[in-house]
Formats: C-alpha cells, structure tokens, sequence
C-alpha cells in the first residue's frame, strides 16, 4: 500500500479539530511503517503522545486503498469508548463487542458482515470467548489487515498491569499470516518489558520509541503517615490549587472515603472506581469539562483517559510501581506549561500492596483444592458447585481457574458451563513463573520507598527507572507544594473518619443447598429475618478500626469510647420501632468480650440486657471460611435460644465484627421465631471478607 503524507496530515487535523496540527516526532513515521506493509512494529511513547493517532489514520488510509479491517485488542471498557468517540471524528467506523453492549451485538455483526465497520476494538478476554471466536472472528479473520494490541505492556511478564488473558495474544501473533500487519503500542515499557514483547511479537519488531522526559511536571514527594494527615493536607491544598485533576487511591473504599471528606470541606468531588458502573462516562466527562474539582480516583481511571489541561494529579498513597506510577501522574501537564504531580505516603499502603502482591497468583493449598475437587468430578463443576467443595472464595476460584485455563497446555478446560481436568499436567514453570514474578513486585515496592524518600530529582529517578535517558532533565518549573499542616483541619478528619458507618444489609435466602441441620432452605421470611444493620466501622481503618483491633486482641475489652461511638451511632441511625431490649452474639473463643460491650451499651441506652443466645459447639473462625457455602454450613446447628423465654419487642443484637453475615442471620431467625420483635444488627467493625 501506499503512504499518502498530506491525506496523512488531514487526518490528523481532522481528527484533533485542529486546523494547524502538525504530527509529532516518530507519528508520521509509525503511521507509513504500518501502511507500507514494513514489517511488525512496537511504539513506545508517553502518554498523550498521540499512539491512537498511528493507528486510527493508519487504518484509514488502508481502507481507503480497499483493503478490509482492523482488529483492535484493548485492555479497558472506559478506554474504548474515547478510543471509539476518536475514530469517528476522522471517519474512522469504530464498533466494539464487549460484556456491556450485548443490545448492540447483532447491529455490529450485521455491520461486519456488510464490511461497513473499518476498526473492531475488543478486550483481550473476548478472544477468549468461544461465541465471540466462531461467530464473530471466524467470519472477519480471512479480511483483517491490521492487528493493533494497546497497552502491549499487559503482555509482558514484567508489565506492571499484567492480564492474564493477554496471554492469548501470544497465541493468536504465532499463528498470524505473514503479510498481517501488526502494530503494539504503550505508554510504559522498560528494557525488561521491551525484551518481553519482541519474544512475543517477533525477533524483527522494529520500536518507535520516544524521549521520557516531561519538563511540564512538578513533581513532589510528601510523607504523612496518618489518614486524618493527609485528608487534611488536600483539603488545605485544593483550596489554592489552580485547575482541575485526579487524586488517586489504591482502594475502592479509600476513594469513597476522600471523597466524601472533600465533599464535606465544600468540594466539588467524585469517586470514580470499578464500581462507578453507568456513571463512568458521566463522571469522565464531568472532569472533562471542569464541571468537578477532581475526581477521586483508583486506577480504573487510567489507560486512555485524556485530558490535556489536567492541572494535578495527586496520589493519596504510593502504588506499587514505577511504571503504574509514571503511567498515572504522566496524565497531568499534557498541554500545560506546567502542572503538579505529588505522591502522598502513609502507613497503610505497604499492607494493601502486600495484599495486593500477594493475591496476584493463586497459592499452592488453592490450585491443588480446586483440582482435586475436580478429579472426585469426572462430569466437571460449575463455579458454584466448587464453592461447595472447596474453601475458597469465589473470587479466588475464578482466578485460579482463568490462570490454570491460559497455560498451554491447559491442565483444564471449560465443557459448557463447568470445568474439567484434561490429560495435561500443570507444569513446573506455572509455579516459577509466579515465584518470579512476586520477587519482581517485591522489587518494584522497594524501588517505589526510594522514590518516596527522595528530596529532589524525581522525574529523573523515573526517567532511569524505566531505562530512559535523564541528561535533559531540567529543575520543575512550579515551586514545590506547602508540607504544613493545620492541626484543627487535622482534628476534623480525626472525627469524620469516626462519624462514618456502613450498613449491614439483611439476607434474604438461606445458602445453595439449605441449612439441614436448621432444617431451612429458600427465602427467609419476611417476619424472620434481621433488619437492615450498622457496622461502625471496617476492620483496621482510620478512624474507629484501630481501637477496636486494640480491644479484642491486646486489651480483651472495648473501650468506653466505642460504647459512647455506638450510642452516637444509634441516635444518628434512629431504628423505628426503637429496640426496646439488648442481647448479644455468643462465643466459645472470647465468651465474655461481646456480652460485656452489649451490658455496658444496653446500661448506656437505658435498656435492660438479656444473653438469650448460646453457642451450642466450638467452629471455626467465619473469617477463616472463605466462600457463603462454607460460611453458612460453619454456622448449621451452632446457635440455640436457651429455655427461658426471649423477651418480646424490639431488640438490638450486638456482635463485635460481621465477616460473612450468617451469624447474625441465624441469631436474628432463631430471636424472631422465639417471639422477639424486629432484630436491629448492630457490630462495631465490618470485615470485609463477606462473600
């Protein structure tokens, strides 16, 4: 095919909506590559580079020399939809197929099959689909002429956004003809990571890559261990902070929480995380448009969001890495002179990125669960029938098995919907390959401490870390960001992290497969169940979750304070009817713990206290029990009602922590049978580790 420069050119113009555009370096020379058939390529240029731009005027200008479509593997929803809203700016006919647009499957498939869409952008698990790969793929796959993988550092072992199903690609590239172009492109690719993708993408990969360096970034480094340190510290800087920008959190439940303390400093804020749902774009285009402040971020607003203007970007803790760290705060500054990116560092992020280190890969007690249950199964099972089997959560089941089901060969495969052992044995190198990989993380935390500490010359430290070179390096042009704090500032993020709570919504169906020792199973009546409850607070956070961690393990006794933050609670909350009497979850482990909480609680409400609950036989730990099924059959048979009688009316039932919500399901059902009133749940902490 041939280049054409000035249709090139006003393509780009069109595209940017500017009549003076001008390509940067290395765009026109990706974009030629591709359409002149040279050969494979990688681009590896900093974020707002333009790397849409290479292949959506690539694929243009390829089908207007009559050749047939592109394929477009990308790693996120949110993503293609500005990659879509892109390509059609420039006439680029842009279509997707993925889990949220099943409504428009049959449009898009009829479309492709009239050669009426010229680009189809999926995510690297729909490769995987077995629908997708014979209905949709095998009809297109004899035309595409262009495969574009973006975000091509999710291939590579040391990425630091690793996909499992990128996997695939490695696959699908070995089998490509050989006149197929191929175009990766990313942001973020060390030498590591380059030598990872040219193993992949073919030992002739030629690389585009650009100059690191952003001298429009002020960057910064500030250590404020405490929560309640570093809310006050945004709330103070926001107030001054020219423009608009993304903090960023590690946590879906830390993003909630500053945001909703900005929102109450006067703020207007949003959370924008995994579980923002329909509200995405909504709140994308709220930023957009300078409509909010920030958004309080977690990486779900990451890879292709693009904002040129973005004035800051602010991290509440450290990530991980490098790289994921360089991907994020390269969002500010883009059209720029200048803009702030500071990385705030606190205490707790070391526990999340263990956690998070730690739970990338299955461990080798989950791996040898699973398949063993699925050699007592010849027939196969489906996820909820190995939940049954096994104690692992959920979550943890299906990564095992996404895992397992991408090694090559696969030691199982899916038959329907449940999964089989095959005739292949899970090698050695599964099991290296995740030892590896997790020293290599270890490695990446380590190198992200050094960064925390350092007083100067952060973005040359970054420039080195991902293999670039630093020599132009100049001083930040933004002076760095005040460190003072306002102590009374400090003091109200103290009180907002402890005046939150959490509900405790009431189940409504006994487990999969009953309770046969309780004899039930199906839904709970309506006049059996608990009432919608409170939690004061999640195990180990900020605000009330230290003391009481202090007051089960270490004093074995909640503090006065935690009684007086419950009666706090219990007037905000306001339960109509109002219990009218208090009694406690009981313990075999710590029988005295809870009832002394309840007692002193109840003395404190003025209302009479009953221990009307026992613990019929010693169980494991709910925290210990990792799925509903297991939760629920831990609990089968282990709470009576002693002999005397429950006293009637309303009753707050007191627990010190709910895990999977059973407990209190079983003591509200056995309370309303034995002629209570309404159960109102109440428990200081919530553990997270409902499933």
């Amino acid at each position: 095919m041939t280049f054409d420069p000035q249709r090139a050119l006003e393509l780009l113009r069109i595209g940017s909506g500017r009549a003076d555009a001008f390509f940067r370096e290395g765009q026109r020379e990706a974009i030629e590559h591709v359409v002149e058939g040279r050969g494979r390529l990688l681009v590896v240029q900093r974020t707002g580079w333009g790397k849409s731009f290479v292949y959506f005027i690539a694929t243009k200008l390829l089908r207007e020399q009559g050749s047939g479509p592109a394929l477009l593997v990308s790693p996120l929803l949110a993503l293609m939809r500005n990659q879509i809203a892109a390509a059609g700016r420039m006439g680029v006919r842009a279509a997707t197929i993925n889990s949220d647009n099943q409504e428009d499957w049959a449009r898009v498939e009829a479309a492709l099959d009239r050669d009426a869409v010229d680009i189809l952008l999926i995510s690297p698990e729909r490769l995987a689909n077995d629908r997708f790969q014979s209905q949709v793929l095998g009809r297109v796959a004899g035309r595409i002429v262009l495969l574009v993988i973006d975000e091509a550092h999710c291939i590579s072992d040391w990425g630091h956004d690793f996909r499992p199903h990128y996997r695939l690609l490695e696959r699908v590239v070995r089998n490509l003809p050989p006149n197929l172009r191929l175009l990766a492109t990313t942001a973020t690719a060390n030498n590591r990571v380059m030598d990872d993708l040219k193993a992949v993408l073919g030992p002739n990969l030629a690389v585009s890559r650009g100059d690191l360096n952003r001298p429009s970034l002020a960057l910064q480094t500030i250590r404020l261990p405490t929560q309640a340190e570093r809310l006050a510290w945004l709330a103070q800087q926001l107030r001054t902070l020219a423009g608009h920008g993304i903090v960023y959190a590690l946590t879906v439940r830390d993003a909630a929480t500053v945001s909703e303390w900005l929102q109450s400093c006067g703020f207007k804020v949003e959370a924008y995380t995994g579980e923002s749902g329909d509200r995405r774009v909504e709140l994308e285009q709220a930023l957009l448009n300078n409509e909010v402040k920030a958004l309080v971020a977690t990486t779900a607003l990451g890879m292709g969001f693009d904002k040129p203007d973005l004035a800051f970007v602010i991290h509440y803790q450290t990530p991980g890495s490098v790289v994921a760290y360089y991907q994020q705060v390269g969002r500010a500054g883009r059209a720029l002179d200048a803009a702030y990116g500071v990385l705030l560092s606190g205490k707790e992020e070391t526990d999340i990125t263990d956690y998070f280190i730690e739970s990338a890969f299955p461990t080798e007690r989950e791996v040898g669960a699973v398949i063993a249950a699925l050699e007592d199964a010849p027939g196969g099972l489906s996820v909820p029938e190995l939940l049954g089997r096994v104690n692992i959560s959920k979550g943890r089941i299906e990564k095992t098995i996404a895992l397992l089901s991408l090694e090559s060969p696969a030691p199982i495969a899916k038959q329907g919907s449940k999964w089989q052992l095959t005739i292949s044995e899970l090698g050695p190198g599964f099991w290296e390959r995740a030892r590896r990989l997790t020293a290599l993380r270890r490695s990446e935390q380590a190198q992200m401490q050094e960064y925390v500490n350092l007083a100067a010359d952060h973005m040359a430290f970054l420039i080195r870390a991902l293999d670039g070179n630093a020599d132009g390096v100049r001083p930040p042009a933004l002076p760095p960001l005040s460190t003072d704090i306002d102590e009374a500032l400090v003091r109200e993020a103290v009180a907002f992290l402890r005046r939150t709570s959490l509900p405790i919504e009431p189940r409504k169906m006994w487990p999969a497969g009953g309770m046969p020792q309780y004899r039930v199973r199906g839904t709970i009546p309506e006049t059996l169940r608990a009432q919608p409850g409170k939690a004061l607070c999640m195990w180990g956070d900020a605000g009330w979750g230290g003391l009481v961690r202090l007051g089960k393990y270490q004093h074995h006794r909640f503090p006065d304070d935690l009684v007086g933050a419950c009666v706090t609670l219990i007037g905000q909350w306001n339960p109509r009817p109002f219990p009218r009497w208090v009694t406690a979850v009981p313990s075999l482990r710590h029988p005295g713990l809870v009832p002394d909480l309840a007692a002193r609680l109840a003395d404190a409400l003025r209302l009479p206290f009953e221990m009307v609950l026992v613990k019929t036989d010693a169980r494991p730990e709910q925290k210990t029990m990792a799925n509903s099924t297991q939760q629920a059959r831990n609990i089968d048979g282990s709470l009576e009602i002693q002999e005397s009688s429950v006293p009637p009316g309303p009753v707050l039932l007191v627990d010190d922590m709910v895990d999977s919500r059973w407990t209190l399901t079983v003591s509200a059902w056995l309370l309303r049978r034995h002629g209570s009133g309404v159960v109102w749940p109440l428990t200081l902490s919530e553990t997270g580790h409902d499933a």
